[in-house]
């Protein structure tokens, strides 16, 4: 008896499409950071890091093939240059691959919960692991060379406590002084922070290296606002008496020659904006301070605008690969063949 085959949801198509789509990025940039790297202590996590990416594109393009689902194009050798010359130091290779590991972990949690399949449950289960092992091998080597940027240490506080004023919630106040800022909310402006200056230094490197004037443009803008916004969330900690964490690496080199395709840059900063809206959302949930929610919501619009423009020039230039969707039904029958 045959069993039959439970076909995959419009969420699983999405997740699997998602995912092979950043892996194949993945795989372009990684590959670049391994001919480039000297640390002896770094290359063993870049390594990981691309061996994953490898691993997960040939278990996801059987998928596709098992499906008979289109296979996406993604990036592939036409997107790199591996013979850059070298772009970034070894120092910001491993805290980027730290902070994609963090990116990593919130999608793998939302694959997971978004898929009923066995056996694509199984694949998002193992890449969260996979993921939470390169981000602790990742972290152990930061923080073995300082350079793992750590959230802000406060006093220990002595007893549990309740509100017990409406003034709790406020930013804002002619008679009084804004409250001290609570823990979560300076977890929040911290992975903010950490997140802006990933960008700033990615959108830098990549107007440097584009031989496109208006994507030169466009990064600089996004590193304008990438700088924008750490002075913002760095302005909030400094006036509670808390010293911003910021890492005084050094990240780019002075070179010219793109490494990357200007379809992959634009898309990594348009990933980069997606995320960075999603960590304000977030952070604005979590926030109980008025003026801090009020923050995060005009800054996401800011990121917001500078996106579409992104994904406008993309789709002036034919990088934007469409996602897989459905059939336009109205379309369809006006367009049918009506020869029998």
């Amino acid at each position: 008896m045959t069993e039959n085959r439970i076909s995959l949801t419009s969420s699983e198509i999405a997740s699997t499409w998602t995912g092979y789509m950043n892996d194949s990025m993945a795989k372009c940039i990684l590959g670049y950071f391994l001919v480039h790297v000297e640390d002896s202590d770094i290359r063993p996590i870049i390594q990981f890091a691309y061996d994953l990416t490898v691993s997960h594109i040939e278990k996801l393009t059987h998928l596709f093939e098992e499906e008979d689902l289109p296979l996406p194009t993604g990036f592939t050798n036409e997107d790199v240059n591996l013979n850059a010359p070298r772009l970034y130091t070894d120092s910001f290779m491993l805290t980027y691959i730290n902070h994609m590991a963090k990116a990593g972990l919130l999608a793998y949690s939302g694959l997971v919960s978004m898929s009923a399949r066995k056996d694509v449950r199984g694949y998002f289960m193992e890449g969260l692991k996979e993921t939470s092992d390169l981000f602790d091998r990742s972290s152990d080597v930061a923080l073995s060379k300082g350079l793992f940027v750590r959230s802000p240490y406060i006093v220990y506080p002595t007893k549990t406590d309740y509100v017990d004023s409406r003034s709790y919630l406020s930013g804002f106040s002619l008679f009084s002084k804004q409250r001290p800022l609570n823990t979560v909310e300076i977890a929040h402006l911290y992975m903010n922070i950490q997140t802006n200056l990933i960008g700033s230094h990615l959108s830098i490197s990549f107007a440097q290296t584009s031989p496109r004037k208006n994507i030169q443009k466009w990064m600089l803008r996004g590193n304008d606002i990438s700088k924008k916004h750490v002075q913002i969330f760095s302005a909030t900690l400094l006036d509670n008496d808390i010293q911003p964490p910021v890492s005084s690496d050094v990240a780019v080199t002075n070179s010219t020659t793109p490494p990357f395709s200007d379809k992959l840059t634009m898309s990594h900063m348009a990933l980069l904006s997606a995320t960075g809206s999603g960590n304000y959302a977030t952070a604005a949930a979590a926030s109980q301070r008025t003026d801090l929610f009020l923050n995060y919501e005009r800054l996401s619009l800011e990121v917001a605008q500078y996106a579409k423009d992104g994904v406008n020039i993309m789709i002036d230039n034919k990088w934007l690969e469409q996602p897989p969707g459905t059939t336009d039904k109205q379309k369809l029958s006006q367009t049918k063949d009506t020869e029998y």
